[in-house]
């Protein structure tokens, strides 16, 4: 399932549910079909995200194969994942006081 976040500044992100959940999750928002944040919220959303990435650790570097030989998929960090909605909220919450940004889903996610 898709979710799009959609900014009244900028343009918009679509990104897997997959990969929205712990975003949103580490942020304190619920994962529902439908969902905002106000320019109030933004500029603190993003911090939140900043400091989940710099906690989150780094996927092991030193081995490209397993152990059979295969070569190894990447691994997308979450700071991969969480920058462009942290610019987003960057961004938009320089937009003024009517400044803000939905999400949309076909469901809670």
């Amino acid at each position: 399932m898709l979710v799009r976040f959609i900014s009244s500044e900028t343009g918009e992100i679509l990104m897997f549910a997959e990969a929205a959940r712990p975003l949103l999750q580490a942020i304190g928002k619920e994962t529902t079909a439908r969902g905002a944040f106000t320019q109030a919220e933004m500029a603190a959303a993003a911090q939140v995200l900043r400091e989940a990435v710099q906690r989150a650790e780094a996927p092991p570097q030193d081995d490209e194969f397993d152990e059979t030989g295969k070569k190894k998929e990447p691994v997308v960090a979450l700071g991969q994942r969480a920058w462009p909605l942290i610019d987003m909220l960057d961004r938009t919450s320089r937009g003024g006081a009517r400044a803000n940004i939905v999400w949309e889903a076909s469901a809670a996610f």
